[in-house]
C-alpha cells in the first residue's frame, strides 16, 4: 500500500513562480494545487485538505499577511511558508508572529526551499499524531491516595473491570462513587463504547420510566417526538444508575425486568428492543436497611450487587487528605492563573487532617479553593488561614453582617440568608435533592421551587 502524498498550494501572482515551484515540489512525489490570490487560497482551502501552504507576501488584493491571518482566524492550522521577492526582518518577524512556519526570499534556493518543507510536514505528523495519542489518553480525574482503602478499591476495579459483573457502589456523599465508576467503565472491554449516566434521585418518579426507556410519538401529552432512554443510549457500553436508592418502587420493578430480559419497551410501544449494556450502582443509603423498611426490592439488590464496592469517608483514611488537597489546588491552578502562587505549607496540611470532612472529597475541593482565595500575602496556605476558615463560620457570619449592615429590607436579608443555607445543605448532601429535602425537613418539591426561585444551579 502506497504512502498518502503530502498536498501542497502554492499561492502567488507570479505564473512563473507558481510554474517553478510546482515543477520542484512534484518531481519531489508532492501533490500540488496552485491558486493565484490570497481569496481563492481561502476558499480552496475551506473546500480541500492541505498539508502545507506556500503563501507569496506582496500580491494584488489581498495580500499574503492578510491572508494568513484570515487563516488563523478560519481555525486552519496548517503549516505556512512565506515567500517573497522584498523580504525584509520586519516583515519576517511579523509573518511569524502571525503564526508562519518558514520565510522564504525569493527566488528560493532549492535545498532551503526541500529543507524547509520536510520540516514542515514532519512537525505536522508530530502534531497529528500528538492529537491522536492525547485522544486515546484517559480523560477522567485519578483516584488519589494511597491509604489501604483506596489501594483495595484500586485493586478491585483492576480485577472487576475486564469483567462484565455488576457492581454497586456504597459510600458517603462525596466519596467519589461516580469516579470508581467511570474507572471502572475505562478499564474495561466496553471502554469505547458510552459511559451513560442516570442520577436517579433527581429524575420525578413521573418521567422516570420516559427517561430510562424512551418513549414513542404521542406517548403522553408533550411527547411531540420519538425518544430514546438511557438504556438504549448505553449500548455496547456502561449505564451508571446513581443514587439508585432513591428510586421509587415502580421505577425498580421496571429496571429489574429490563435486566433479567436485556430487553425495554419505549413508552407508548409495543416492540421489545434488545440492549447489551453493563450496569453499575451507586448508592450512600444501606440499601439491606432500606429492603427491611420496605423500600428496595431485595430481587433488585442482589441483581445489582455482584460485586460491591465501598468507598471509605476521608476521615477513616486522613492520610489521603495531603495528596487530595494538593491536587484540588493544582487543578484550579491550571484553571485560573490568579492561583499560580498558591501553595500549602505543612502545618496547613496537617491542619487540613485534623478535620472530619463530613462532605468529604466535594467539601475539601470546596475547602481548598476557598483557602486559596484567602492565602497569606505571600501565598502560602499556613495553619493559622485553615484553622480561622475551617473551624468556624466567620466567613457566612461576616457575609450575613456586612448584609444586616446594608439593608434595612428584612425581605431581602431573609432571602439571602435562605439561598446561602440552601446552597450549603445542597453542597453537603452532593446537590442529591432527595436527601437535601429530607436532611433539612421540608418537601423535594418546595427545593426545586427554591432554587427556581433563586437561580441555584449546580
Amino acid at each position: 500500500m502506497s504512502e498518502k502524498k503530502a498536498h501542497i498550494l502554492v499561492t502567488d501572482d507570479e505564473r512563473a513562480i507558481r510554474n517553478t515551484l510546482e515543477e520542484i515540489l512534484q518531481f519531489e512525489n508532492y501533490k500540488v494545487s496552485t491558486v493565484d490570490s490570497g481569496q481563492a487560497a481561502l476558499d480552496f482551502i475551506s473546500e480541500n485538505p492541505i498539508d502545507l501552504m506556500f503563501l507569496d507576501i506582496k500580491m494584488q488584493g489581498m495580500d499574503g499577511l492578510e491572508t494568513l491571518k484570515k487563516l488563523r482566524e478560519a481555525g486552519h492550522e496548517i503549516p505556512v511558508i512565506m515567500i517573497s521577492g522584498h523580504g525584509t526582518i520586519e516583515i519576517a518577524v511579523e509573518a511569524t508572529k502571525m503564526g508562519a512556519y518558514d520565510f522564504l526570499e525569493k527566488p528560493p534556493d532549492l535545498n532551503r526551499l526541500l529543507i524547509a518543507v520536510r520540516n514542515a510536514l514532519s512537525q505536522e505528523n508530530l502534531k497529528k499524531e500528538y492529537k491522536q495519542i492525547k485522544k486515546k489518553l484517559p480523560k477522567i480525574q485519578e483516584i488519589i491516595g494511597e491509604s489501604k482503602a483506596i489501594s483495595k478499591i484500586k485493586s478491585l476495579i483492576e480485577k472487576v473491570a475486564p469483567t462484565q459483573s455488576r457492581v454497586l457502589i456504597t459510600g458517603e456523599n462525596g466519596t467519589g462513587k461516580e469516579l470508581v465508576a467511570k474507572w471502572i467503565h475505562e478499564k474495561s472491554p466496553r471502554n469505547s463504547g458510552p459511559f451513560v449516566e442516570v442520577n436517579c434521585a433527581a429524575i420525578p418518579t413521573e418521567l422516570l420510566e420516559s427517561e430510562m426507556f424512551g418513549h414513542e410519538e404521542g406517548a403522553f401529552t408533550g411527547a411531540s417526538s420519538q425518544r430514546v432512554g438511557k438504556f438504549e443510549q448505553a449500548d455496547g457500553g456502561t449505564l451508571f444508575l446513581d443514587e439508585i436508592g432513591d428510586m421509587s418502587l415502580e421505577a425498580q420493578s421496571k429496571v429489574l425486568r429490563a435486566l433479567q430480559e436485556s430487553t425495554i419497551t419505549r413508552v407508548g410501544g409495543s416492540e421489545s428492543i434488545s440492549v447489551d449494556v453493563r450496569i453499575l450502582a451507586a448508592t450512600n443509603k444501606d440499601l439491606e436497611s432500606e429492603i427491611k423498611e420496605g423500600n428496595f426490592r431485595e430481587d433488585l439488590f442482589h441483581r445489582i450487587s455482584v460485586i460491591p464496592i465501598k468507598v471509605p469517608p476521608l476521615r477513616d483514611r486522613k492520610e489521603d487528605i495531603p495528596p487530595i488537597a494538593k491536587a484540588c489546588l493544582k487543578n484550579l491552578q491550571e484553571r485560573d492563573i490568579s492561583f499560580s502562587s498558591v501553595s500549602f505549607s505543612k502545618d496547613g496540611l496537617k491542619a487540613l487532617q485534623k478535620k472530619e470532612w463530613s462532605g468529604n472529597v466535594r467539601e475539601l475541593q470546596n475547602a481548598v479553593e476557598r483557602l486559596g482565595i484567602m492565602a497569606g500575602d505571600d501565598g502560602v496556605i499556613d495553619q493559622d488561614i485553615v484553622e480561622d476558615i475551617l473551624t468556624s463560620r466567620r466567613i457566612e457570619t461576616n457575609n450575613l453582617e456586612k448584609l444586616a449592615d446594608k439593608t434595612n429590607d428584612f425581605q431581602e436579608f431573609k432571602e439571602t440568608a435562605e439561598r446561602l443555607f440552601l446552597v450549603k445543605q445542597l453542597e453537603k448532601n452532593e446537590w442529591n435533592i432527595s436527601q437535601t429535602a429530607e436532611s433539612v425537613g421540608i418537601q423535594r418539591s418546595h427545593i426545586y421551587n427554591k432554587m427556581k426561585k433563586y437561580n441555584i444551579e449546580r
